[in-house]
């Protein structure tokens, strides 16, 4: 059986340093998404992460079982934060944050091959977000980056100093803060998590 990192394929975008910010291009990819608002601590929010895993994990072992007979590890989850007035956005107002919760898929995975672990994931779990589920392509484009290590609480330094390496590099921000969550936080201590932070550019 045919076994693939996807972390270590896309290591530019997975792989990232703590100590300075840098430029990326970021090809388009495929996602399982869930859209919502307000604060990420907040039910809603926690329905969308466990309705991704479920459905994402349902199409490993999918793809895992078939002809195709390829194993993958699941992909982390990642997270679109933004308000309507970009310029007023605030990592200290949550609650007027609008999300898109989401999960990077393989270029195995189809938009049939989705509807099929859909129904197996409504027999099995159904949890109470998946119907909210799109299957979809996101393009990101040109965009600066850094790891933050700590808690989310602290991630301000780490995402002015994105911000500050873009307009001292002549760029403008444009689009969507872009975060990306590499630890389990039900495990590790929160001093240890490891978040990549991304701001697309001009």
């Amino acid at each position: 059986m045919k076994k693939l990192d996807y972390k270590k394929e896309y290591a530019k975008y997975y792989k990232v340093s703590s100590k300075i910010v840098e430029y990326v291009e970021v090809q388009d990819m495929n996602f399982l998404m869930i859209d919502g608002t307000g604060d990420p601590g907040a039910l809603n929010y926690k329905e969308a992460v466990e309705a991704l895993f479920a459905l994402s994990y349902t199409l490993k072992f999918m793809i895992k079982k078939s002809e195709i007979q390829i194993d993958y590890g699941v992909m982390p989850l990642e997270s679109l934060w933004w308000v309507d007035d970009m310029s007023k956005f605030s990592i200290d107002k949550k609650e007027d944050w609008i999300w898109t919760a989401m999960i990077m898929q393989p270029e195995i995975v189809t938009k049939s091959l989705v509807e099929s672990a859909i129904e197996q994931v409504k027999i099995k779990k159904n949890p109470k977000a998946l119907s909210k589920i799109k299957f979809r392509g996101y393009q990101e484009g040109k965009a600066a980056q850094i790891m933050h290590v700590g808690p989310f609480s602290e991630e301000g330094p780490a995402v002015q100093k994105i911000h500050d390496f873009i307009s001292d590099n002549n760029g403008k921000l444009k689009g969507k803060h872009h975060e990306i969550y590499l630890s389990d936080i039900r495990r590790a201590a929160p001093e240890k998590w490891k978040t990549i932070i991304r701001q697309p550019c001009s």
